[in-house]
């Protein structure tokens, strides 16, 4: 696919796993896109997760994308297929505002210096229990913009909502790494930083969106995601991509979180399970065993 003559194209991609109905109220909310995406693909962790017949309330193509389980792995299917200019990808449960990707299109045309692009998240439900779809269709029609909307550099995109222009990936070869399984925790800063070097990654609050956070029925176990809180940072930061800082203050936070809130958990967190898994992840560093990959066999 050539860019347009008027512009840029542009492909939304979503990796998904796991919230079927979900994911179909979100790709058939983007119908309230004002500037229509020329590509559209979904890649399941398996077949089951999207409803082929569901999708056909959305005002255009999808096309549907197998994939291996695993968000780099099923994210760099995504941009395998994709030939437009610049790659968008969303979270399954994010509500992007009408006019998101056409501010996309305007930023990176007027910013060829851009590499990278997250936008504002209004509100964040997966930072609580999350957001029912109505609560994030509310907070969206209330959000008012800055007269001026700020753009600033930032040191990672957002994978909820991360804008990727494709000329350098394609050049230089960049996929997400796939040794970070699964839900891939920080996935989305590694790769931000495979691209810092040819340009800058921001901020920009003119890409405006909700994030609806959504859990799945119960609590998920949590003693991966609490060794990936460990593993995946020192393994990020081994290749590079991380400063010590954030490593420490990182698995700091997560650390204390899990402790203090495991005598009275959320009822959506397994804090117990991830601290646990925080613990399993310190022995490893002890013995030099630790690998994200270790996650497979727990």
């Amino acid at each position: 696919m050539n860019s347009r003559k008027d512009g840029l194209t542009i492909a939304v991609a979503i990796a998904t796993a796991g919230r079927r109905d979900i994911l179909t109220q979100t790709i058939v909310f983007l119908n309230n896109q004002t500037r229509k995406p020329d590509e559209f693909f979904v890649c399941p962790a398996r077949p089951e997760d999207v409803d082929v017949e569901g999708l056909s309330a959305y005002e255009g193509t999808v096309e549907v994308l197998p994939g291996p389980v695993g968000l780099p792995h099923q994210r760099n299917v995504l941009i395998a297929a994709c030939k437009a200019d610049i790659i968008v990808f969303f979270d399954d449960d994010f509500l992007p505002a009408p006019n998101y990707l056409a501010e996309v299109e305007k930023l990176f045309l007027e910013k060829p210096e851009i590499m990278v692009a997250t936008g504002f998240v209004i509100a964040d439900g997966a930072r609580g229990p999350g957001l029912e779809f109505d609560e994030g269709v509310a907070a969206l029609a209330g959000d008012v913009p800055p007269r001026t909307p700020p753009i600033a550099r930032t040191f990672n995109g957002y994978g909820c909502n991360m804008s990727i222009r494709l000329a350098p990936v394609r050049a230089n070869g960049h996929r997400f790494d796939e040794n970070l399984p699964f839900y891939a925790w920080l996935e989305d800063v590694d790769f931000s930083r495979q691209l810092a070097p040819y340009g800058t990654i921001v901020w920009a609050h003119q890409l405006r969106g909700v994030h609806l956070g959504t859990k799945k029925a119960g609590r998920s176990p949590g003693k991966r995601l609490g060794y990936s809180q460990v593993a995946n940072r020192i393994y990020i930061r081994r290749k590079g991509n991380m400063l010590w800082f954030d490593v420490v203050d990182g698995i700091g936070r997560n650390v204390l979180a899990n402790l203090f809130r495991s005598l009275k958990p959320e009822p959506w967190v397994d804090r117990r399970g991830r601290l646990k898994g925080n613990l399993i992840a310190f022995r490893d560093l002890l013995t030099g065993k630790i690998d994200p990959r270790n996650i497979l066999d727990m």
